[in-house]
């Protein structure tokens, strides 16, 4: 086991490079009553250097979608009466097949309709990583007909309930021994995984790495939505996922802490921290 300390460089950018360099990232979420989450997603993905965004939600969440982000190209999906989206693997073939990373979890929900969507993710195909976060890995331990579990390559971002319910662990038992479940599950499974928490633990199963940025401002829901967008606009770069992923850990961190500094913990939302991001990137060596 070989562990990581140093921080991976940005990826550079060309002074002549066009918007088709910097990778297309997909963000599949929201719902009737959780639309905030994939929107958190989608701008920190826009705020993380992908050249193109799309963001594929239910219909009826699809007004708020577009006006709310105006970069983003957003697509409407079929929906379930209770607004999740329920859409095919045709619905989804074209903007995955365009997509360099895609993303699915963010308020998606875990009915019917959102368990048939993540089946059609599962099988679909894209040019570079997915990331699976949120709801999308309920729907995984609670077993998705069809799916073949996880896409080995993939890249999971679990909090600590997320993981107790993937590996079938009390919640205690996985704080415990966080990097050993990591571990494990990332060599089991062949997948990158991001165990969320103080201390974020990210591994391939053979590289390990403990993050040391951020703090208990993080707590708070929408958080982890912001770290999904942006790993997976830098998978959208053709990162090496486990690269990509402490680069994000790192990133979303630093953004929480700079944002910390100037308003205090207490009063933060998820949306200072999405502000925060430049001057992260700034200080990362962005320019």
């Amino acid at each position: 086991m070989h562990d990581v300390t140093a921080i991976p460089p940005l990826p550079r950018r060309s002074d002549t490079a066009h918007k088709g360099d910097f990778g297309r990232a997909l963000v599949v979420g929201g719902s009737v009553g959780l639309s905030g989450a994939a929107l958190l997603a989608a701008g920190a993905a826009l705020r993380s250097g992908a050249g193109l965004v799309d963001l594929a939600v239910p219909r009826t969440v699809w007004p708020v979608a577009a006006g709310a982000l105006p970069a983003a190209l957003v697509t409407p999906l079929p929906e379930t009466p209770e607004g999740q989206a329920d859409a095919t693997a045709a619905d989804l073939e074209r903007p995955m097949r365009l997509a360099d990373a895609a993303l699915i979890g963010p308020g998606l929900g875990t009915g019917a309709g959102a368990r048939r969507t993540l089946e059609a993710f599962l099988s679909g195909p894209t040019g570079g990583g997915r990331v699976l976060d949120a709801d999308a890995l309920n729907l995984v331990a609670a077993g998705v007909p069809g799916s073949g579990g996880l896409p080995r390559g993939s890249v999971i971002t679990p909090h600590a309930g997320e993981m107790a319910r993937l590996t079938g662990r009390a919640r205690e038992d996985v704080q415990a021994g966080r990097r050993d479940v990591a571990i494990a599950f990332a060599l089991e499974h062949g997948v990158v995984v991001v165990l969320k928490g103080a201390g974020t633990v990210v591994t391939d199963g053979e590289r390990v790495f403990t993050n040391s940025t951020g703090s208990h401002a993080l707590a708070r829901g929408g958080t982890g939505d912001l770290l999904a967008g942006i790993l997976v606009a830098l998978l959208a770069r053709r990162i090496d996922h486990f690269e990509a992923a402490v680069l994000a850990v790192h990133a979303h961190g630093l953004a929480a802490d700079l944002a910390r500094k100037t308003l205090g913990a207490m009063g933060m939302t998820p949306g200072d921290i999405l502000d925060a991001l430049p001057a992260a990137w700034r200080a990362l060596g962005d320019s």
